[in-house]
């Protein structure tokens, strides 16, 4: 068999296993997060809402940064969890953080203000790559 084929044979299952947890992490922490923040994002995103969908797609982004780190740097399912976990909570604090600084951030949100959905991408995605970064020491 060709050496390119038989790696790819031989390293399927561990690519199935590994991508299906990640995946999974990746959709039970945007879930999670849709459910603890005070607006109903796909509600406002299925009305229009441009700034909830950008609220949405941030933390979908930043929830997954790590994620995909992790995924890169090790091998072990319980990293992936950990880092899975410790991502979700980031997102999280980093919401209440913004939300101290740019006051009532979710009524902002539910309002269509863009502005305030920028910043909170922007934190989102930056602590997200502060935390890539730091898994890789």
């Amino acid at each position: 068999m060709d050496p390119s084929l038989q790696a790819f044979v031989t390293g399927l299952p561990n690519f199935l296993l590994q991508g299906g947890v990640a995946l999974a992490i990746w959709v039970f922490g945007v879930l999670l997060y849709m459910a603890i923040t005070p607006h109903r994002e796909v509600d406002l995103v299925r009305a229009g809402n441009s700034a909830a969908g950008l609220s949405l797609g941030g933390a979908a982004v930043g929830i997954a940064i790590p994620i995909a780190a992790t995924l890169a740097t090790s091998h072990a399912l319980l990293d992936l969890l950990i880092w899975g976990v410790t991502a979700l909570v980031l997102q999280l604090v980093m919401f209440r953080l913004v939300d101290l600084v740019v006051r009532d951030l979710s009524k902002r949100i539910e309002n269509g203000e863009i502005a305030a959905a920028a910043v909170l991408v922007g934190v989102k995605i930056g602590a997200a790559l502060l935390t890539a970064s730091a898994l890789n020491g």
